[in-house]
């Protein structure tokens, strides 16, 4: 409740709330990003988030809401009856880090997945893809980063837990390729984060994913095992080059400054409309 009053104090423009929040007085044009809706979609969320968030959108307390996809965006519109002239999509990108790399890997190498673990990522549906894969070459393994409990060890799976924001680039251009089965996401960092170091994907149909994938990535159905088993097959046979060259066209469209200059000219539509 202290936050309205500071905002007066401090003689700020503008507040952006960029965790489902904006000040329950609206003395300032605010801001507010909707990352996804997995909250409100049987996912595990904060407790605070899922009661709180959907009072302050329809007490109209946002002036401005960003989203990361226009599959966001029209489910938020949707669910909670907005406006569509105060939603606007504004898509993320991945970091100058990520590159592709002359010299990679030869041979099976591995298929990677990075991910919290956990219900919505869905990894269970590409293990048990792989373990068939892996009784018919034993050389291919697959590495999965990301905090949680990935299961007990098996022939060929290589669980690195959390790894440094330093040694993500290395994972992505030496792999095979990215697997992100993801039941439900409200953009997917990354498909874009492999595609920008020159790694083919295959991700999942969620509407976020393809829209993301920009038509680049191979994408299989969440729950259908033999598509995911039929798409590492596929790469491992063709080296994924048509994937490569068109994951590295779809990645270089988008850049962090084109998001700091479409979230400038939100802030601006917030504070015209504010008056």
């Amino acid at each position: 409740m202290g936050l309205p009053w500071t905002l007066v104090r401090e003689r700020f423009d503008l507040f952006h709330g960029t965790d489902f929040a904006v000040p329950y007085l609206p003395v300032r044009p605010a801001v507010m990003t909707l990352h996804d809706l997995s909250p409100w979609r049987g996912f595990p969320a904060s407790d605070r988030v899922r009661r709180r968030t959907p009072w302050l959108l329809r007490m109209r307390l946002a002036t401005m809401i960003i989203t990361p996809t226009e599959a966001v965006r029209r489910e938020a519109i949707e669910m909670f009856r907005l406006p569509g002239s105060i939603v606007v999509t504004v898509p993320e990108a991945a970091g100058a880090e990520f590159h592709p790399v002359e010299q990679r890997t030869s041979g099976p190498g591995y298929f990677l997945m990075v991910g919290t673990a956990g219900p919505r990522k869905n990894m269970h549906v590409v293990l048990e893809a792989f373990r068939e894969l892996r009784r018919e070459n034993q050389k291919v393994e697959l590495w999965i980063a990301g905090r949680g409990e990935h299961g007990p060890p098996e022939p060929g799976v290589r669980v690195l837990g959390m790894v440094r924001d330093e040694e993500l680039p290395g994972l992505y251009q030496q792999a095979r390729a990215l697997l992100f089965p993801s039941l439900y996401e409200g953009f997917g960092l990354p498909l874009l984060e492999a595609m920008q170091c020159g790694t083919p994907v295959v991700a999942s149909q969620d509407p976020a994913l393809v829209e993301v994938s920009g038509g680049a990535a191979l994408h299989a159905d969440a729950r259908d095992t033999r598509a995911w088993l039929e798409a590492m097959r596929e790469l491992l046979a063709s080296g994924g080059v048509r994937q490569r060259e068109a994951g590295l066209r779809r990645a270089s469209g988008l850049s962090w400054q084109r998001t700091a200059r479409m979230t400038r000219d939100v802030y601006l539509e917030a504070c015209a409309r504010y008056g």
